[in-house]
């Protein structure tokens, strides 16, 4: 009898564990199921479910399927969407400190910026987005992002009064108007169309999304600015976050931070095979002559790194070996 009761006990408690199971939606933009980032979140939700003995899962609504970075940000703070894998850029008006990685011509290297990351700067950026309703928890690579159009662009002569698509962010308008070019804001999903139709000459983005998103079939010319290193980032809702257990709470971060490397390896892989891709779709790719656009970028530090705050991050981010 004691036997069955403890049995039944047992049976009760897989049963209340099993009512109790999240499978946690997450959002992206890429259209690719294996992009890095989708495949990172994917990863996450393995580790995920493994530390927490298959209670907890995290599925991935890829394709825009949930809504635009900026939407899905917003569904994100309100706790109607549980995580978000978003470009930090968006951020850059929510979190000031997150301004700092999307900076022009900030990281010297891949490198570089991996290691600023993946220590106390990253970690002071991740931590500063919890005041505002989300839990920083990794930040992904994004490549360097280049510019590509309808023409080569060689020097910052080159890009003056081209119409260039912008992600939705002060940042980036101010960083292409510097350039002197006409900055487009405008969602991801509709820049294909504007390459197409001649709404913009241009847009700029790592390889593997003018491959993923196929701009290269609209504009052949890539041209190697990489003005840009800024990180992607993986955000919770922290009303979501906070309604768990100290338990349930690191188990995610530790997925979150294992998912880091996983995404990198697929990342430099995915940039190889894009390249790959473009080429053999007919692009050029356009070797730039940096600094001429690197000297164009004082104002842009002048207008957004404005507090002692943010100028310590910057100068901690360059002086980082």
């Amino acid at each position: 009898m004691k036997t069955l009761t403890r049995l039944a006990a047992a049976v009760a408690v897989l049963a209340a564990a099993g009512a109790q199971a999240t499978e946690f939606r997450s959002s992206d933009v890429h259209n690719s199921d294996d992009y890095p980032t989708v495949a990172a979140v994917k990863h996450m939700s393995d580790l995920l479910k493994q530390a927490t003995g298959g209670k907890h899962s995290i599925k991935v609504f890829n394709k825009g399927a949930l809504g635009s970075e900026k939407e899905t940000i917003d569904q994100t703070k309100i706790g109607a969407l549980d995580f978000t894998r978003v470009n930090i850029s968006p951020m850059n008006a929510i979190c000031s400190k997150t301004m700092v990685p999307t900076m022009p011509f900030l990281f010297r290297s891949v490198d570089h910026m991996r290691k600023v990351l993946d220590g106390p700067v990253g970690e002071e950026i991740l931590k500063d987005c919890e005041q505002h309703g989300f839990v920083g928890l990794a930040f992904y690579d994004s490549g360097a992002r280049s510019i590509y159009g309808k023409k080569p662009v060689k020097t910052l002569a080159d890009t003056k009064g081209m119409k260039i698509r912008v992600q939705q962010s002060d940042l980036w308008v101010a960083l292409v108007s510097a350039m002197g070019a006409n900055a487009t804001p405008m969602p991801i999903g509709e820049v294909y169309t504007g390459l197409k139709t001649g709404l913009i000459d241009a847009a700029e983005n790592n390889v593997p999304s003018y491959d993923g998103f196929k701009h290269y079939e609209a504009v052949k010319f890539y041209s190697r600015t990489e003005h840009s290193m800024a990180p992607e980032m993986l955000l919770m809702s922290k009303v979501v976050y906070d309604k768990l257990t100290p338990a349930e709470q690191q188990a995610i971060r530790k997925a979150a931070k294992e998912s880091v490397a996983f995404q990198r390896k697929k990342w430099d892989e995915q940039e190889a095979k894009s390249l790959a891709v473009v080429k053999g779709g007919g692009a050029e790719i356009v070797e730039v002559d940096k600094a001429t656009f690197e000297k164009a970028m004082g104002p842009v530090y002048d207008k957004f790194i404005t507090t002692p705050d943010l100028k310590r991050l910057v100068k901690a981010v360059q002086d980082t070996k």
